[in-house]
């Protein structure tokens, strides 16, 4: 390789080395690179690449581990060695030094496949280091013995000093590489195969060998969840993003169990520090309990929420990270890309190939077995040896013997050479006179019986590499399942998640927001990522980064952290048209606005003003009063306007006419409802989440006062105000939109008790997570409803001598009234059944309820103030309207016409 390097760089270097255009005027001068320091680099960056930093594709391994496994193989003897003699032994072989090769020797053994261990090898948990190498102890596994050695079919080299023979590549026959994973840096390249899950790795070269197609993704050692949906088969440009394992312990914990690959416990806990110190997270404690198992307890302050707390944990620290594949080995003394797929069939095909030569192998030294067998049988049986007793030279010996073979020799496979002949005249005598016939052809037999055998795996080749690969899944894969679960993560916003570490504070007058302003009014708390909306009494508004002082313009009359893509919060104003002009009233939304840029909400014209303003989260609109001033013209001083009955359309929207008079003030007269109608909530089953954007099963309508239903495998019931934060563990089996009076029917198996009970019950604490199954370890829960009328189906073993009772039907609404939640039930059967279902719920029929006419809900907001929701009647829009437009933070135009209307 480095020669090839060497050609192409002199290219290069004859190319650069013309004169620069222009060169005399600039006074740069190029200076010739010759002898050793052109060749230096390049020799140093090829022996980087080919001994240090990048595995080879055949085996899988890097020069230093291919030693070490050299090493531990001619030292093998069943029994523990102490890792420093390996390491000295290794050195026998590897230009380095202890320490390089120690590292190395506990990096193989970390990842428990090749070596078996003894003592303290570090934990890859903890990021521990291995003790000394005097202290920790070795020997192959049972695994390595069998895949990765055979001397036979190994091709050697002499070491780095001539001294000893070492193999240029270990036979290895299974995927190593990408079952340990690789990484390094060389010089201008890198590595960075990802580790894959050992079961998967063998099921998918068993397919390869079917000619079927296979998909591969990584599963980490150190468990948690990923992504990869961007793995892009580990070729450069992928992306894996994964995550701790976490979850609620209770209403003030978050317990992590499973830490991301890369990652140790230690580095998770310095990183959510440091977004506590930052006032990206607010933690009270955090506790690091982790010996053979993760768990890192992290303690919240009271009034923290859990489930943002996790989201904020994702983004703000490492409990997500993102880990960028790159396949990069060596084939034929040079770099090569590639991808995990054609790695795998590389592997399959040369395992495929390495089983063949063993099989050759295999089948000339039975031939060879067979052969001489055949030949001492010959001379054994006709008494050939009898023919040298009167030959006085070895010669004659030796023609002697050869002329009386030929008469019986016809039927072997290859002429008789003259080692054959040295061989039978080695037999003793004491052998010749036991000669058993009938054993020597049993011999004969066998022999060609595995002739014969072996004949056959080479015909049917690629059977035979199947059953290897499945003997290998047989023998080794217990204990090996995946570890890592793939899940499709949702994309958590930085900004919702983020805690509001600080205080935002406006001077109305003068016209300044900011961090900074403490004398002046406070607004809210904030973070230092928000964005900051602020409408002006001119009519202006402006959306900017929260920061310590920032001029906005004079006269603020509305301060408030901005929500992007906000379709749920209405601004309501009325304001006049220029000097003189008409007064408007307009209702819109502002989902998009390009940051630092002023906004004129009016018609432009000078001397525009405002007479009233408010944002309303949740789409109120007021019933105002409008006082005009008391001219000739005008009979009726005082006008009534229900906002409830404009329109909600485009912040570029003129509005409608107020009227055309001079407005002395404009007064509330009652405070408004929501005009809009319950949100809809989906479950996207894939990412374990909620969302408004139509993904996955429709839950249902939600009010402010609607909660969701949880109930999970383990008897807990829990209801929950929905939120697109909400986590949900994976034992969840219930969760829908609650109904306060509709009863829930539970059928457990009482492990005190030792039988079936029924129960019936409501919820009485909505606030609380509540156990509804008794708690005794062997409690289980075994069905659940929240139809009104259930049925339950009883399947019975059948009993010794006895004819196969019938299954039962059990009406759950007849057999046990609805009582308490803690209430143990009633007794539904008393030994173990062999199987419980549910089978079609009675009719209920619902009271009628008269509906309600409301408005599409995008996103909700809880407003104390609002006790009920109000239908209003649509007057018409008298409005001209100017093109409703808005821009998104690029600049480009986008649509922004009204989302919501009356009817």
């Amino acid at each position: 390789m480095s020669e090839e390097i060497n050609e192409h760089n002199e290219e290069e270097l004859n190319e650069d080395m013309e004169p620069l255009e222009g060169g005399e005027a600039t006074g740069e001068t190029i200076t010739r690179v010759s002898g050793m320091f052109q060749d230096w680099f390049l020799d140093y960056a090829s022996y980087v690449i080919l001994e240090r930093a990048v595995p080879a594709i055949e085996d899988g391994f890097k020069p230093v581990q291919r030693r070490i496994m050299h090493a531990l193989k001619e030292l093998d003897d069943g029994r523990y060695n102490k890792v420093a003699n390996v390491v000295g032994h290794t050195m026998q072989y590897h230009p380095h030094g202890d320490a390089s090769i120690g590292d190395a020797m506990v990096g193989i053994g970390q990842k428990d496949l090749l070596i078996d261990t003894q003592g303290n090898w570090g934990n890859i948990l903890t990021g521990d280091r291995a003790a000394a190498s005097r202290y920790i102890e070795a020997r192959l596994s049972k695994f390595a013995l069998d895949v990765v050695y055979n001397p036979k079919i190994t091709d050697w080299q002499a070491s780095y000093d001539g001294r000893k023979k070492e193999p240029i590549n270990l036979p290895v026959m299974f995927p190593l590489l990408l079952a340990q994973g690789a990484e390094g840096i060389a010089v201008g390249l890198s590595t960075k195969v990802l580790p894959h899950n050992f079961i998967e790795l063998i099921d998918a070269s068993i397919k390869h060998l079917k000619e079927k197609r296979f998909t591969l993704v990584p599963d980490f050692p150190t468990a948690g969840i990923a992504d990869f949906s961007n793995y892009n088969d580990g070729l450069r440009g992928g992306k894996v993003r994964v995550r701790a394992r976490m979850s609620q312990q209770d209403k003030n914990t978050l317990v992590i169990t499973e830490v991301p690959f890369g990652q140790t416990t230690g580095s998770l806990i310095d990183s959510i520090l440091k977004a506590n110190d930052k006032g990206k997270i607010k933690i009270k404690k955090i506790e690091d309990n982790t010996s053979a198992n993760v768990e890192i307890l992290v303690h919240l302050p009271s009034g923290i929420s859990p489930d943002k707390t996790i989201d904020a944990l994702y983004a703000f620290t490492n409990c997500e990270t993102s880990i960028s594949p790159l396949g990069c080995v060596i084939e034929d003394n040079s770099p090569l890309f590639v991808g995990v797929t054609e790695m795998l069939k590389r592997s399959t095909d040369r395992t495929k190939e390495l089983l063949r030569q063993e099989l050759e192998i295999q089948r000339n030294e039975f031939e060879n077995q067979w052969h001489y067998a055949s030949l001492e049988r010959i001379f054994i049986e006709n008494r050939i040896y009898r023919d040298i007793e009167e030959e006085e030279t070895w010669e004659g010996v030796i023609k002697a013997i050869d002329k009386g073979l030929k008469p019986h020799v016809g039927h072997l496979k290859r002429a008789v050479t003259e080692e054959d002949i040295t061989r039978l005249t080695e037999i003793r005598i004491k052998r010749i006179s036991k000669f058993d016939i009938d054993k020597a052809q049993q011999k004969i037999d066998a022999l060609e019986e595995q002739i014969a055998e072996v004949n056959h795996h080479l015909e049917h080749l690629t059977e035979y590499a199947i059953d290897y690969f499945t003997r290998l899944k047989k023998d080794y894969g217990k204990g090996k399942e995946r570890k890592t679960e793939i899940r499709i993560f949702d994309d958590i916003q930085a900004t919702k998640v983020v805690l509001r570490n600080t205080k935002l504070y406006v001077n109305r007058a003068e016209g300044f927001i900011g961090t900074s302003l403490k004398r002046d009014e406070y607004v809210t708390d904030c973070s230092d990522i928000d964005d900051i909306i602020v409408f002006t009494k001119e009519g202006k508004m402006m959306v900017t980064r929260v920061g310590t002082k920032t001029f906005i313009g004079k006269d603020i009359i509305h301060v408030a952290v901005f929500k992007k893509k906000d379709k749920r919060t209405t601004y309501n104003m009325i304001y006049k048209d220029g000097t003189g002009g008409a007064t408007y009233v307009k209702r819109f939304n502002v989902t998009s606005i390009t940051r630092d840029k002023e906004y004129d909400l009016t018609n432009g014209k000078k001397g525009s003003i405002m007479y009233y303003f408010t944002a309303n989260p949740n789409g109120e609109a007021e019933l105002l009063t409008v006082y005009l001033r008391a001219v000739a013209s005008v009979k009726k001083l005082r006008l009534e306007i229900d906002l409830a009955d404009i329109l909600i359309k485009g912040r570029a929207s003129r509005g409608n006419i107020v009227t055309k008079h001079s407005v002395k003030s404009v007064e509330l007269k009652e405070k408004g409802l929501s005009t809009l109608k319950p949100r809809k909530i989906w479950f996207d089953e894939t990412v374990q989440r909620l969302n408004v954007d139509e993904r996955g099963e429709l839950l249902g309508e939600f009010r402010s006062e609607d909660r969701l239903l949880i109930i999970n495998q383990h008897g807990n019931v829990r209801t929950i105000v929905p939120d697109v934060t909400a986590h949900f563990d994976n034992d969840m089996i219930v969760l829908e939109k609650w109904e306060p009076q509709k009863p829930i029917t539970a059928i457990y198996w009482d492990g005190d008790k030792e039988r079936y009970y029924g129960k019936r019950f409501l919820i009485e604490n909505p606030e609380k997570t509540e156990t509804f199954i008794s708690d005794h370890d062997n409690s289980q829960l075994e069905l659940v409803s929240t139809d009104h009328r259930p049925v339950a189906e009883l399947v019975f073993y059948k009993e010794r001598g006895k004819d196969q009772k019938e299954n039962e039907s059990v009406s759950m609404e007849d057999f046990i009234a609805v009582k308490g939640i803690s209430a143990l039930g009633n007794q539904l059967y008393p030994q173990k059944l062999k199987q419980l279902n549910w089978l079609e719920s009675l009719p209920y029929e619902a009271p009628v309820e008269t509906p309600k006419e409301e408005m599409e809900v995008i996103d909700e907001e809880t407003v104390p103030s609002v006790a009920s929701e109000t239908t209003a009647v649509p007057k018409t829009d008298t409005s001209t309207s100017e093109n409703n437009t808005s821009e998104n933070e690029n600049g480009e135009e986008l649509d922004d016409e009204g989302q919501i209307t009356l009817f």
